[in-house]
């Protein structure tokens, strides 16, 4: 996939996974080579300065100003505050591989985690698992107490595989989940 489709596709997620309606305008377009190097700045500092911004590009702070305007209204960039989970040093966490049950979607299962507070990230994957779901907890005895009351025993999951962080090696922390 190219650079510019995947920031195309990181805009629109961060939008809620919906593309825009109507016609976007090419000052708003993320095939825009300035735009594309506007969201490039943006991912590394959200609150950086649009006349700071400016310079690096060559262009007046206004410009980014108006193109990060347009970029919003069409829908295609949000900025947001993301905390890191590991940044924050919670006290437990897993990534659960999960294979789904006969007769039950993956689509259907992440529905019924999503809205699990501890619930940080689901991705549908290929492979031995279904679904892989990431679990962060501030304390140590939430995490068994979730899979015991989420994870095991539901009839909509055949197995699960629960993987504890042992130590982490690279961190390359991205936005995790929709935030409203």
């Amino acid at each position: 996939m190219s650079r510019s489709k995947v920031h195309e596709l990181q805009a629109v997620a961060a939008h809620g996974g919906s593309e825009p309606t109507g016609t976007l305008s090419p000052l708003s377009s993320p095939a825009d080579d300035l735009n594309q190097r506007i969201l490039r700045l943006l991912q590394d500092d959200g609150r950086a300065a649009f006349d700071v911004i400016g310079q690096k590009l060559g262009v007046s702070g206004g410009t980014i100003r108006n193109r990060v305007a347009r970029m919003r209204d069409a829908g295609m960039l949000r900025i947001v505050a993301v905390v890191d989970p590991v940044a924050v040093d919670y006290k437990a966490d897993a990534m659960l591989g999960i294979k789904t049950a006969p007769g039950t979607g993956p689509a259907a299962l992440a529905r019924r985690l999503e809205p699990h507070r501890a619930v940080v990230y689901i991705m549908w994957v290929s492979g031995r698992f279904d679904l892989l779901v990431e679990v962060v907890c501030d304390d140590e005895t939430e995490l068994p107490i979730f899979l015991d009351e989420q994870i095991h025993g539901h009839s909509d999951i055949a197995r699960v595989e629960v993987m504890t962080r042992i130590g982490m090696f690279k961190n390359q922390f991205l936005l995790k989940r929709h935030v409203p």
